[in-house]
């Protein structure tokens, strides 16, 4: 997966860039279809906020974003959404694609053939 690290307006500590690119590749386990990732760091004033945009094959890409007073917190409440649309995308396909329960149980006794 490519991940792609921006900031804007900002200077972005390398430790916060180290975590945040070891945190997204981890994404992958919740669907194994991405392709890219790209992480933005923005800083207006004493707001700092981390966007994620993670694309993946097949679906639309998933945005989240969070806002705190420092990146590290910011990074981690973006990383809790993503993965919430992840894992809830991830969960609806599954369920999506279950059997029929005709395939699984078997049919019901016919009534009168004791």
């Amino acid at each position: 997966m490519r991940i792609q690290t921006v900031a804007r307006h900002c200077e972005v500590p390398p430790p916060v860039r180290d975590r945040a690119t070891e945190q997204v590749e981890r994404l992958g386990r919740f669907d194994p279809n991405l392709q890219s990732a790209e992480i933005i760091f923005e800083e207006e004033k004493h707001r700092k906020s981390v966007e994620g945009i993670v694309t993946r094959e097949g679906a639309p890409p998933a945005v989240a974003q969070g806002e705190d007073s420092d990146f590290r917190a910011a990074l981690d409440k973006m990383l809790d959404k993503l993965q919430k649309i992840l894992r809830r995308d991830r969960s609806q396909a599954r369920d999506h694609r279950s059997p029929r329960l005709t395939e699984v149980a078997p049919p019901p006794p016919e009534a009168g053939a004791e």
